[in-house]
């Protein structure tokens, strides 16, 4: 997943905005466009103690897992999933019954390198 981030990310996003947040999200969503017709994306979704960098909601018609995504750069995947469970990101979801897929992506702005670490949500 990260190798298939960075080709996006090279390939689309000019250099003057390489290194920000907005490009990494526009990267993510572009990464998975295919998925919306099995998604929906959310942006910023106010969950438990923060804002969910991106949400994808399964459609009514899907039988795929939801996806909490948290983006950081100069920093790691483990850390972007700790915010994730730290800040209860996954409160906002739990009405929903299915699989929930926690997702840190996390960009080295010195070696344009990405990390990705997915962990499946333990419903309590």
């Amino acid at each position: 997943m990260a190798d298939a981030l960075e080709r996006v990310h090279e390939e689309n996003v000019v250099i003057l905005n390489y290194n920000d947040e907005n490009a990494l999200s526009f990267v993510v969503s572009l990464a998975y466009y295919s998925a919306r017709k099995d998604y929906i994306l959310i942006r910023e979704l106010p969950t438990g103690k923060g804002f969910a960098d991106i949400v994808f909601l399964p459609r009514k018609h899907s039988d795929k897992p939801a996806l909490v995504v948290e983006l950081k750069w100069d920093k790691t995947a483990r850390t972007a999933i700790t915010q994730i469970k730290e800040k209860r990101y996954v409160q906002t979801l739990e009405q929903y019954t299915g699989k929930i897929l926690l997702v840190g992506v996390n960009y080295d702005k010195e070696t344009k390198k990405h990390q990705c670490l997915i962990e499946e949500h333990r419903k309590l």
